[in-house]
């Protein structure tokens, strides 16, 4: 079984790609996806590329996604966290919307980065849902403090 995961982002699907469903408490979701996209992503700080393995968490309350980040060979990269709309999963669909505030977690967790606040700015969310825009920073500052503090291990186990 699989489910077809779609990020939407400035209501236009921005990729879409099947994943292995690995739990789901009707709360948390989540799946299992190799490096969806071609080729090589680097951010500078990190290398997506083929053969990494992406263990996606999801929650259907929660305005943020947790995206473990393995290489093919296993070793853990690091925690990519989009602030997203709640999820949701309906007929093997689950959508999720990006709202382009990210937080990047290094495996050493000596590295927690901020990221794409200029193109969160710029979206006009802000203006056009501006409590969805203060949930999403609220999100991004709760997962920071979280990861900060050393509890991201404990927010994923939570299933």
């Amino acid at each position: 079984m699989t489910v077809e995961v779609h990020l939407v982002k400035a209501g236009r699907t921005k990729i879409r790609y099947p994943a292995a469903p690995v739990a789901d408490d009707g709360r948390h979701l989540v799946v299992r996806a190799p490096w969806a996209s071609g080729g090589v992503r680097d951010f500078g700080f990190v290398r997506f590329e083929p053969g990494d393995v992406f263990t996606e968490h999801y929650w259907r309350d929660g305005w943020y996604a947790v995206k473990e980040v393995r290489s093919g060979g296993g070793v853990l990269k690091g925690w990519y966290c989009d602030i997203t709309r709640p999820a949701e999963l309906s007929r093997g669909v689950l959508t999720v919307e990006d709202l382009d505030l990210d937080l990047w977690v290094s495996a050493d967790r000596a590295e927690v980065l901020r990221l794409d606040e200029d193109e969160f700015a710029q979206s006009g969310l802000a203006v056009s849902d501006p409590e969805a825009a203060a949930r999403a920073v609220k999100a991004l500052d709760e997962l920071e403090a979280l990861a900060l503090a050393g509890g991201l291990d404990e927010l994923l186990a939570h299933q």
